[in-house]
């Protein structure tokens, strides 16, 4: 009898030990590590024109709703290619300088975002990599933006890309879209720092241009009249500082 409860204990610790791992399991399967941002398009094939790209952005946020997603569009693809297709009610599409954006008002909290663009014609690549910033009301911003192996694996920010199959045979490139005017994007590192930035940053040591020294060279020479009321300001004053010097001067020797 003794020897049969000891086994009966045995049995049900192992069998708890295996329905505990089962739902560490499942919770770990269950984190917000799983969050995403994807892009698709079904049949998608290099030069193809007028294609609709689908994108979905999973939320990371349990307390705060998405307002704004920032796309870096991929070399071959300007701004002025991508229209807007549908997406959350009252949102609308902005070109940037490097792409383009899409906000509205901000979705429920926990709600993921869904939207599409159209583009006139997807480049001659085997793949494309739209790099995204995802923006919440609450001021939290997730850098949808790394590549490859620098992504951890899946669990990090990984950027969505788009695989391509061949370009369909005498596909060729269209003429290039007359550029519109774009929105300024807003610096990336100003609104969440990163230790990697997507390619809308502009360079730390950008040198002036040839207009910005022009513009200083203008101001150096002279068209202000401060310096020369400067200069007069400063020889009434040495000449008031030799006169009294030789008044006190005379009166000493007078004494």
């Amino acid at each position: 009898m003794p020897v049969s409860t000891s086994v009966r204990v045995r049995t049900v610790g192992r069998s708890a030990g295996v329905v505990a791992a089962a739902i560490a399991a499942t919770l770990v399967l269950a984190t917000p590590a799983s969050a995403h941002v994807e892009v698709g398009s079904e049949g998608a094939r290099a030069l193809a024109e007028n294609v609709t790209l689908n994108f979905d952005a999973a939320t990371e946020s349990d307390a705060a709703g998405i307002i704004k997603l920032e796309v870096f569009l991929p070399k071959g693809i300007t701004p002025a290619d991508v229209t807007y297709g549908k997406g959350p009610a009252g949102w609308k599409l902005a070109p940037t300088d490097k792409g383009f954006t899409v906000s509205g008002p901000p979705v429920a909290v926990g709600e993921d975002v869904t939207y599409s663009v159209v583009v006139r014609q997807l480049p001659d690549a085997k793949s494309l990599v739209f790099k995204t910033l995802q923006t919440y009301d609450d001021g939290r911003v997730d850098r949808w933006i790394e590549l490859g192996e620098s992504s951890g694996g899946g669990h990090g920010h990984s950027a969505p890309v788009l695989k391509l199959q061949e370009a369909a045979p005498g596909a060729e490139p269209v003429a290039p879209t007359p550029s519109a005017s774009p929105t300024p994007s807003a610096s990336p590192t100003s609104a969440a720092p990163s230790p990697s930035d997507p390619p809308a940053t502009e360079p730390a040591d950008a040198k002036p241009t040839a207009s910005d020294r022009a513009t200083a060279t203008a101001e150096e020479d002279g068209s202000s009249p401060a310096l020369p009321i400067g200069i007069a300001v400063a020889v009434l004053a040495l000449a008031g500082g030799g006169l009294w010097w030789f008044l006190k001067s005379r009166r000493n020797g007078t004494a």
